[in-house]
């Protein structure tokens, strides 16, 4: 029987990063010497709390064990904090971060109160390792920032910088690098109440030797950084950039509007297209997404992976100012290039689950990837662990190629009938339970078996449409499930062990009377959650729903009704089911098979 520990996006199934009492944004660049080396925002109390400062550790088992933890500056120092790492030709490792220097103890807010917490503020600095992460230069280094409105117009006119970094520098192919950098004008609601994101690039960094000789160049050009799209939130920030083929930079950030803002450079970060909602292909549908980190990473293999939380989060419009939550779970969705007249752009696929954490308001953040021998590992805190976690080898390669793939899932497929083999009546499959006693306990608890099943249908809906059943296993006592077709193209699941019942219910209008639509229910074990791909599309929710996705009762047994099921033939036309959760790459094969 499957057990809590055999599903490797539970987040307690990652091995641990070690830090002091707070942990945060644990960022790894591969050293020359085949090191991990790691750096940490970590301290004794809570999140911007005295004593946070930066740290770092090294790993040559790629995350099994680490040590050689440094501090890269002391604890008992003003603050640092959120450090990100670049590594040079040279091996030199570079650590740049916010320190606040002056020892300034409070900042003036636009709630006309003072906020104590002050790590994100002061002089943006690096130092350097020459010995694969062990040690740290003993003098940390400015960066000169040039100033935009935001500075100027902030409560202190500009002479006291508020800002901070969570991107991952790149290299560009003309050989800069660039490092994102987040501008704070005001303090307020929500903690950072206006931000808006630029770019600090080097010329030199690369090659020079000498610290007080690396060059940074502040852009865009002119006094306006990347904001939010024309009637957005003034929330624009933790900016995410990479490089695509043709030199096009590519960047990605959060907002409070309920999606990611994206935008293009084609001039190499000088100036940047509108900025606009971002969308899984260009003019199309909009990715969800809360007040969150959300990143883009280049692959090894050309092709890109994006880290978010496919929700439309708490939003100001909404009176929600706590959007910082609706962080569990992880999704994750791929990207490839493709032409336009504009030059390059990313067009992202269907997303996948990769991590979740049983507690629906656990809060799991600021990742990092990495690469090594072919294999995908990601980083992620919840402010007071941090882990790295392997991510499924399976799971990525259908990811990368679910544009393309068109073949129907095989493994486990317990029920497979089409056309006039589909009766009103039909034997079908007993499903694995949910939830089972603890046999090797003398108190016998309740343990989770990670299960799952997806039903796959073909359907054509007749027009005017109104309720109707289209599968149904219930019992006498209430056991079973049932799927039903809704007033206004709702798509509906109930289940019930006899005790517990669950009901799941879509977005309206996803069904187009008169037409044929492919539709795979996944009813997922392992976080408690239900979904539906209808026709190649995950379903989100729309604009009526923050949420496409559903959850259901972690102490539901099981879904095991009559041994036969009643059919709707006149609306369902195929049907497979499936004794697994099936991947949404693998959903969307199947449809395209189907086609």
């Amino acid at each position: 029987m499957p057990t809590p520990s055999s599903d490797p996006r539970l987040i307690t199934t990652g091995l641990p990063v070690p830090g002091e009492t707070y942990c945060d944004q644990v960022y790894i660049v591969k050293a020359d010497d085949g090191a991990w080396v790691a750096v940490m925002t970590t301290g004794s109390g809570k999140e911007g709390e005295r004593g946070q400062h930066i740290t770092a550790q090294r790993s040559t088992d790629q995350g099994k064990t680490w040590c050689d933890l440094v501090d890269i500056e002391p604890a008992n120092g003003p603050e640092s904090s959120y450090a990100v790492l670049l590594k040079v030709p040279s091996g030199r490792i570079y650590a740049f971060y916010n320190h606040n220097t002056d020892g300034v103890k409070e900042v003036q807010s636009e709630l006309g109160i003072p906020f104590t917490r002050v790590d994100s503020l002061g002089h943006y600095v690096f130092k350097y390792s020459d010995d694969h992460g062990r040690s740290w230069s003993p003098q940390r280094y400015d960066i000169a920032i040039r100033d935009f409105d935001i500075d100027r117009g902030n409560l202190y006119q500009g002479k006291l910088k508020m800002f901070w970094n969570v991107g991952r520098p790149f290299v560009s192919s003309a050989g800069k690098v660039y490092l994102p950098h987040i501008k704070i004008a005001a303090m307020g609601d929500g903690f950072f109440a206006q931000s808006e994101g630029a770019l600090l690039c080097s010329d030199n960094i690369l090659h020079e030797r000498i610290p007080g000789k690396i060059r940074f160049e502040t852009l865009p050009e002119g006094g306006v950084g990347l904001r939010t799209p024309n009637g957005g939130g003034r929330i624009a920030e933790e900016q995410s950039i990479v490089e695509l083929s043709d030199g096009t930079l590519y960047c990605v950030y959060r907002s409070i509007d309920g999606y990611p803002v994206c935008t293009y450079s084609r001039d190499k970060g000088k100036t940047w297209a509108p900025p606009a909602y971002k969308s899984y292909t260009s003019g199309g549908r909009l990715i969800k997404h809360p007040r969150a980190a959300n990143f883009v990473w280049r692959c090894e293999n050309g092709r890109f992976l994006y880290w978010f939380h496919n929700n439309g989060g708490g939003t100001a419009a909404r009176g929600d100012w706590n959007a910082y939550n609706y962080r569990n779970p992880v999704w994750l969705t791929a990207g490839r290039e493709v032409p336009t007249p504009h030059g390059l752009e990313i067009e992202w696929s269907q997303p996948e689950i990769i991590l979740y954490a049983d507690d629906p308001f656990t809060r799991m953040s600021y990742p990092d990837l990495v690469e090594e021998g072919g294999h995908y590992f990601v980083t992620e805190t919840q402010k007071t662990i941090a882990r790295l976690h392997q991510l499924d080898g399976r799971m990525l390669e259908k990811l990368f190629s679910q544009h393309e793939s068109c073949e129907i899932a095989g493994d486990e497929l317990a029920l497979d009938i089409q056309g006039e083999a589909l009766q009103p009546e039909i034997a079908f499959p007993r499903f694995n339970d949910f939830f089972v006693p603890d046999e090797s306990s003398e108190d016998r608890p309740g343990i989770p078996t990670r299960t799952g099943f997806s039903i796959e249908a073909t359907l054509e809906v007749a027009p005017a449409t109104s309720n109707q059943v289209l599968l149904d296993t219930l019992s006498s006592s209430g056991q079973g499930l049932q799927i039903a077709l809704q007033t206004g193209g709702r798509l509906s699941l109930y289940m019930n062990d006899g005790e517990t019942g669950c009901t799941w219910t879509s977005q309206a209008a996803i069904f187009t009377e008169g037409q044929r639509h492919h539709v795979v229910l996944v009813v997922d074990g392992g976080p408690h959650l239900i979904s539906a791909i209808v026709d190649g599309q995950f379903l989100d929710g729309g604009e009526e729903r923050q949420f496409g996705w559903g959850r259901f009762s972690p102490q539901l047994k099981h879904t095991n009704g009559r041994e036969t099921a009643s059919v709707n033939t006149a609306t369902v036309l195929a049907l497979r089911v499936y004794r697994r959760a099936l991947l949404t790459s693998e959903a969307i094969a199947n449809w395209r098979a189907s086609l």
